[in-house]
């Protein structure tokens, strides 16, 4: 049996998070409940975020929250 790193978990959690935010995005610009520039800035200034100081705490917060939905399934 493969073992896998310890930061594994974690990454399979953020490509998924990053799919379902993705699919979420398209599915609200089809319909119009959201335009092109809007998420475009968004994007932008999650881009920006990322790159500050204040990104690990936004990262623990994620899997924190991850893991209580973890538990309670």
């Amino acid at each position: 049996m493969p073992t896998f790193p310890k930061e594994f978990p974690t990454m399979a959690l953020t490509v998924s998070l990053v799919v379902l935010a993705g699919i979420a995005v398209v599915i609200l610009i089809r319909t119009g409940y959201l335009r092109i520039w809007p998420a475009l800035a968004a994007v932008l200034f999650g881009f920006t975020l990322a790159s500050t100081g204040i990104a690990p705490a936004i990262t623990s917060g994620i899997s924190s929250i991850a893991g209580m939905l973890s538990s309670i399934g």
